[in-house]
């Protein structure tokens, strides 16, 4: 497996990149275009994590992979810093497919895409109106809009993004009277204060995020409080019916907090589709757990053989 640093353009804004290709001792790998799949990483995530983990993997099983940093965020350009923007979130995803479309390794006709927690959400928007992706998977997808809106478990009350969204009005206001950009921090300071406010999904994005188990400098450590109105009121899951027949294949662990966005999505979707659980695996697990993510990638390369295998 090669890696190869790239870069591309999203709505003008420049996007980093990291293009992983199959050696020439995979099977097929040298015998002409490679079929191809953008993997979209987290939310506050970045290439080098869980998306570059499951993109090195899938190159391993032959194909290109291109896993890629958010604009505002990692190595990506855009400013403000910080930003977590759902439309133009999509828009990288589709700005990826349109850099592979253009290489001559990748095979343009045969495109997947993979979206990884806030990325299946967004990945299942870009899909319905992108008609060169030509199969959809999640793995730990959420739709960051709902999550906002209703809590991780779907049982937030509703005052909470109530009070959220005037601190971002109140955010946006500063800044045109030029106070500067108002942020807020994603993760608490401590473990414990993480096992407290969002109990076990809590602490495992701490632990994944802000602990040496998968802490990377460049993740997002804070996000601009003009983000929390984008992403309040978007959804990312409202067309997921019109995916097909182009085929969608949903990845959930059976212990996840946020499995119930999956059931929905899968419950809108149409034919041919697939909700595949993960026995004893939550939210985190998928990330970077062998036991777990060895078995997914076996399910991803399956799925992504057959619905990548020529039109």
């Amino acid at each position: 497996m090669n890696r190869t640093d790239v870069t591309f353009d999203s709505a003008g804004i420049l996007l980093a990149g990291h293009l992983y290709l199959p050696s020439p001792a995979v099977p097929d790998a040298a015998s002409g275009p490679l079929p191809a799949i953008v993997v979209g990483h987290p939310g506050t995530g970045v290439k080098e994590q869980t998306a570059g983990t499951y993109a090195a993997r899938l190159a391993e099983q032959g194909f290109a992979t291109l896993a890629f940093d958010a604009a505002y965020q990692g190595e990506s350009g855009g400013t403000p810093r910080g930003l977590e923007d759902p439309a133009h979130r999509v828009e990288d995803l589709k700005a990826a497919v349109s850099f592979l479309t253009t290489r001559p390794e990748v095979d343009a006709d045969r495109i997947g895409m993979l979206g990884i927690c806030a990325s299946g959400g967004y990945g299942i928007a870009a899909t319905a109106g992108d008609h060169r992706v030509r199969a959809l998977a999640t793995v730990s997808g959420v739709d960051v809009g709902r999550q906002f809106r209703e809590g991780a478990d779907g049982a937030q009350p509703p005052a909470v993004v109530q009070g959220m969204l005037d601190a971002a009005a109140a955010a946006r206001t500063a800044e045109a009277r030029g106070e500067g950009t108002g942020m807020f921090p994603v993760f608490p300071e401590t473990a414990e204060e993480a096992r407290a406010a969002g109990g076990r999904h809590g602490f495992e994005g701490f632990e994944y995020y802000r602990t040496e188990r998968g802490a990377h400098p460049r993740s997002a450590k804070e996000f601009t409080w003009s983000s929390v109105d984008r992403i309040a009121t978007s959804d990312q899951l409202r067309f997921v019916g019109m995916i097909a027949p182009r085929p969608l294949l949903l990845v959930q662990g059976t212990e996840a907090v946020t499995k119930h966005m999956g059931t929905l999505a899968f419950a809108d979707a149409r034919e041919p589709k697939e909700l595949h659980w993960v026995e004893g695996a939550s939210h985190v697990d998928l990330y970077d757990k062998p036991e777990f993510v060895g078995p997914v990638v076996e399910k991803l390369t399956a799925f992504f053989a057959e619905g990548l295998a020529g039109v």
